[in-house]
């Protein structure tokens, strides 16, 4: 079975207080820091940037997980990952030149990451995945942009595929998971999960995770 992990997308932190709710993660068991970056191009919000980012990585000793919901991540890049970037994921839809983008998050040390909306078809990263270009898959179960929305169940599917395809792959997920969909996802493949809203709004952040954790491994053994 693949490492189970759980990621608090710093999203649904209280933006006043950005370095507490890093460090509250952390303190809570989280495995990475999942940091949403939004152009206002790629989606309709506007989010975190670079400074974010080593805010961020100074604050905590966990891994800094960041996804780039921007048109045209090669541009950032480089500033990502300055900042302390450990896994960039970039989306298949984005205007950029993925193969050569996703050479260069490697050929700097990180682990490259690919994005793939509710909408793509699982087809659209196969070569990825065949090439070897990528440590992870990122499946969204929101329409990216904005936190809060309810899980999409129709992703299911296409995590399958992908799981069937590269059992060698770690495949997160984003959007919607709490305490229920988590055994979804699991269930078909998936082995980190982006949880904001939801880990945010715990009383108790530590049991919340380890509760995740615990429903996660018991669905992904059920499934195998």
């Amino acid at each position: 079975m693949p490492d189970i992990q759980i990621m608090p997308s710093i999203l649904a932190a209280d933006f006043g207080h950005l370095a507490a709710g890093c460090k509250r993660a952390e303190e809570s068991g989280a495995d990475q820091i999942h940091v949403d970056v939004m152009d206002g191009v790629f989606v309709p919000n506007i989010s975190f940037g670079p400074d974010v980012v080593k805010m961020s990585a100074a604050n905590v000793s966990i891994p800094q997980n960041v996804h780039l919901m921007v048109k045209r991540p090669q541009d950032h890049l480089q500033a990502f990952i300055d900042a302390g970037s450990d896994t960039v994921q970039i989306h298949i839809e984005a205007d950029c030149p993925i193969v050569e983008t996703l050479a260069a998050i490697r050929k700097a040390g990180k682990r490259p990451a690919i994005t793939i909306n509710p909408e793509t078809p699982a087809e659209s990263i196969f070569h990825c995945l065949e090439e070897r270009l990528v440590d992870e898959v990122l499946v969204m179960s929101v329409h990216p942009g904005f936190g809060g929305q309810s899980y999409i169940a129709e992703v299911e599917s296409k995590v399958a595929q992908i799981r069937r395809m590269a059992d060698w792959v770690d495949i997160a997920i984003d959007g919607g998971i709490d305490d229920k969909t988590v055994r979804r996802a699991a269930a078909v493949g998936c082995n980190l999960f982006v949880a904001g809203s939801y880990l945010y709004k715990q009383e108790d952040m530590a049991a919340a995770i380890s509760d995740l954790r615990k429903q996660a491994k018991e669905s992904y053994c059920s499934a195998i």
